[in-house]
């Protein structure tokens, strides 16, 4: 029979750490950041009926063009279309280990849009462009991000994009950003 190790003794719970035991890097801090990198963010999502109809159940969200087959297949659309709130939370998401992964607070999202539709099935794949990095003026031990973050689905449609402002700490608090990753207004 294989001993188990004590959890509390043997369980290493600092996330830095974790990356240096060969663990993937999760978020990054303010100097990882450069400002029009563009983060391709993995893996893809398929959107399912079932996700669907429960974020509406949920939210309480009972709009017939989302849970009512029958209403939906005549609307414009011709079949049900998922929520935009869950298209948002899932482009959320899936930016957060390469963009927010690190962050101490999400501080503003602005210009969501939904350009398109997303119908159960789709496929959604989300990038974002580093807009914007800025070292805090009042603390030296964080600085802010601003992302443009973009998801198409399978066949290229733009469905969904916005942008937000994120506080990550720094890595060396006080130390200079190269002149090539700073974009101050």
């Amino acid at each position: 029979m294989t001993e188990v190790p004590d959890a509390k003794a043997e369980l290493e719970t600092d996330q830095d750490a974790r990356e240096a035991s060969g663990a993937h890097p999760y978020g990054r801090y303010l100097e990882e950041f450069e400002v029009g990198a563009v983060y391709k963010h993995w893996p893809a999502k398929t959107v399912t009926e079932a996700e669907d109809h429960l974020f509406c159940l949920l939210t309480m969200n009972h709009h017939p063009l989302h849970v009512n087959d029958v209403y939906a297949g005549k609307s414009q659309q011709g079949r049900n279309v998922v929520a935009g709130p869950l298209v948002y939370s899932l482009v959320f998401g899936m930016t957060v280990s390469d963009v927010s992964g690190k962050a101490i607070a999400n501080l503003a999202t602005e210009e969501l849009s939904h350009p398109a539709p997303v119908f159960h099935g789709d496929t959604l794949y989300v990038e974002s462009e580093v807009l914007e990095v800025k070292p805090s003026r009042s603390k030296p031990d964080r600085g802010t991000v601003k992302v443009h973050t973009r998801a198409f689905k399978q066949d290229g449609a733009l469905v969904a994009q916005f942008k937000r402002v994120v506080l990550v700490p720094r890595r060396e608090p006080g130390a200079p950003l190269p002149e090539a990753e700073t974009n101050v207004d």
